[in-house]
């Protein structure tokens, strides 16, 4: 399956902008995993959920096929970054205690990847994978948001993007089924902070890319009043789905 590279382009944007992930849902992976010695996270993009995992995790290796997006990820000491596919981890069989991909199985060859998670897997080891789409800020400035995630990118957003707006319900999920836990994300951004988060997305690079023009300076034009001026605090949040599963 071929990479369809739809962020290496703005990595260091990405990995500025971009949320992280809250402690409660890591907290709530490491008690499903059989042990705390090592953790694959794939996709890892700016390593936002790899860092999250080496607090619970010895080792946690990080791997994505982006290597722009790698050169701007976050650095640990338990985190060990690399360049590969979802499809070949470079893992040895039986090594690691829990499998992740945050944000990312959207884009991935599914059947490779759950393959390679099967391969790398301990017994009992857990699998987990999780999205989210458009956030909640606050009405009246949330319906904007969705006209402009609809309507003015609309046409731009790649086909896989529909998946997180099912949650991933949708994906086939070969393993034992265990409850995703309630969480999201939150962040207290201005509406410039907004706007950065806004160029990260797909649909709005192939924008630009296409119509030569950028459509988030408009947009936040329009959005400043409803929002209360650009400098104005508010808080964006982003309620997470996905699957969790166990490897008999």
């Amino acid at each position: 399956m071929t990479f369809h590279d739809h962020f290496s382009a703005r990595a260091a944007e990405y990995a500025r902008a971009r949320p992280d992930y809250p402690p409660e849902l890591f907290n709530a992976l490491a008690a499903l995993a059989p042990a705390h010695r090592a953790a694959w996270d794939c996709g890892t993009g700016s390593g936002q959920a790899a860092v999250g995992l080496a607090e619970h995790f010895a080792q946690v290796t990080a791997t994505d096929a982006s290597a722009a997006q790698l050169a701007e990820a976050r650095r640990h000491p338990r985190v060990t970054y690399r360049v590969a596919p979802e499809r070949a981890s470079g893992l040895d069989p039986n090594s690691v205690d829990l499998v992740t991909a945050a944000q990312a199985a959207h884009w991935f060859d599914r059947d490779a990847f759950y393959a390679e998670a099967r391969r790398v897997l301990r017994p009992k080891g857990v699998i987990a994978i999780w999205c989210y789409a458009l956030c909640h800020i606050a009405p009246g400035i949330d319906e904007q948001v969705l006209a402009f995630y609809r309507g003015t990118v609309g046409p731009f957003w790649p086909p896989e993007r529909r998946h997180t707006e099912d949650g991933y319900r949708s994906f086939d999920f070969p393993f034992q089924e265990l409850t995703f836990p309630a969480a999201q994300m939150g962040r207290r951004w201005n509406l410039i902070e907004f706007g950065a988060y806004l160029r990260t997305w797909s649909a709005v690079t192939r924008f630009t890319a296409e119509r030569h023009s950028d459509p988030v300076g408009p947009f936040l034009e329009e959005l400043e009043i409803a929002w209360g001026g650009a400098e104005a605090p508010r808080t964006v949040s982003w309620p997470l789905a996905g699957r969790i599963g166990r490897v008999p």
